[in-house]
């Protein structure tokens, strides 16, 4: 009897390799697929963590695609300091990326819910402590025009971060603001929003 293969025993183990080739590469293709699926758009984006506050220890993570504000946050927060935040971010985001409130914070002594203006400094008191009166406020409440920076302005009524700030460009360009009416003059604002200013505002 001869010792040589069966050619026939050969070509079927040849097939059988090459089909097992191929469930492989088809299984592989189909992972990726699978994978390309199920990644959000834009998760390849570089992502850089908040100083302070990383992935690691639940900071907000802010996506090098976004606009990019920087807030000062002081008082009864874990970790005071500088921190990098998205434009658009809120109070709350500003605490959670100093480590959060500390047992003597009074949370009812600020706005969580307030957007963040680029620039503004945020003090978080402790209970019975007043809050920090905010800059360009007047004696009586009313807001200061010539003195109020972005974050003041942005807490009237009709007024939003953009707007605030364009109040602030028109201020540095034009000199001081004479009359509640020369916000007539700032790009965006109207007549109605004037008048809803009026009682609320100082020149």
């Amino acid at each position: 009897m001869s010792d040589r293969p069966d050619p026939g025993t050969s070509r079927a183990r040849v097939r059988r390799g090459v089909g097992a080739a191929l469930v492989v590469l088809l299984a592989g293709a189909a992972v990726a697929v699978f994978v390309t699926a199920v990644t959000p758009r834009g998760a390849e984006r570089e992502v850089v963590p908040s100083p302070g506050a990383g992935a690691a220890d639940g900071g907000p993570i802010v996506s090098a695609a976004d606009p990019l504000i920087f807030v000062h946050v002081l008082g009864q927060v874990a970790r005071p300091g500088l921190y990098e935040l998205r434009d658009g971010d809120r109070v709350v985001d500003a605490v959670a990326a100093a480590g959060g409130l500390t047992e003597a914070a009074d949370p009812a002594g600020i706005n969580l819910a307030r957007p963040l203006a680029d620039g503004e400094q945020l003090v978080v008191p402790a209970v019975g402590e007043a809050p920090a009166a905010a800059t360009g406020t007047a004696s009586d409440g009313r807001v200061d025009l010539n003195a109020a920076d972005v974050a003041t302005l942005d807490t009237l009524p009709r007024i939003g971060p953009a707007m605030a700030q364009r109040i602030v460009d028109w201020r540095e360009a034009n000199g001081p603001i004479r009359s509640v009416d020369d916000l007539l003059a700032v790009s965006g604002i109207g007549a109605k929003t004037v008048e809803a200013l009026r009682p609320l505002v100082v020149p």
